[in-house]
């Protein structure tokens, strides 16, 4: 997508983005954590330089509780799903306020890159440039992309890959949802994680039964190429 186009209030978008030359971007299984907490904490207006810190101290990282401390959340996107994988990142988000997606990913890949090089004491881009954006213009479209993001990708991390996922959807399905870098646990009725907002995609998916029929349809129905058309180049 265009950056110059206009990304209004209630606008979905699917954002993704990779490491640089892509290489992983994350050392430790406590890194990807941090970039989870990010999701929730770096998420309002009014956040605090030393966040994860402070949030840390106040013990609200474990259970992603907002500091009273800190004043209400005003969040800046609504997050509907998201899958963090060993080399890059996929989130489907609603702009609440004007900017918002912006606002969001600048503050979420700037800290976490932040992070990163502080603490493996490096230096540079740990992200390939700057995000690469959809809109999401189709009910179909958003479907099948809730499949892509939290299905798909995790299936990649499967035993002989996304092809041995699809010829062993069940196995591939049971250690997934176990992922917890994903929002497919969410889904599945496993968690109820405070970093999403599940009402839209919950409409379209009622029941944890329900999107996994749509995942099984998506993965054994050869149905990516309505996303491949869309995210062809990243």
């Amino acid at each position: 997508m265009s950056r110059k186009e206009i990304i209004t209030a209630d606008t979905i978008v699917h954002v993704l983005n990779r490491g640089a030359k892509k290489l992983p971007i994350f050392r430790q299984r406590s890194d990807l954590w941090r970039m989870t907490y990010a999701l929730f904490f770096l998420n309002s207006e009014n956040v605090p330089e030393n966040w994860f810190r402070e949030a840390e101290k106040m013990g609200a990282l474990n259970n992603f509780t907002w500091p009273k401390e800190w004043g209400k959340r005003k969040p800046l996107v609504s997050i509907l799903a998201f899958t963090i994988m060993p080399n890059h990142f996929h989130l489907i988000l609603k702009q609440i306020t004007e900017g918002g997606i912006q606002q969001f990913m600048h503050k979420f890949t700037m800290s976490y890159s932040k992070f990163i090089n502080s603490k493996y004491a490096e230096s540079g881009s740990l992200f390939q440039g700057k995000f690469k954006s959809v809109i999401v213009d189709t009910d179909e479209f958003l479907r099948y992309l809730a499949c892509y993001v939290m299905v798909k990708n995790p299936f990649e991390l499967f035993s002989g890959g996304l092809t041995g996922a699809a010829n062993n959807f069940d196995a591939a399905w049971n250690e997934a949802i176990n992922y917890p870098f994903s929002s497919l646990s969410d889904y599945a009725g496993l968690r109820n994680s405070p970093i999403l907002d599940k009402n839209i995609l919950g409409e379209i998916f009622p029941s944890p039964d329900s999107f996994m029929d749509c995942s099984r349809d998506f993965i054994l129905g050869q149905k990516m190429d309505i996303i491949d058309q869309k995210i062809h180049d990243f």
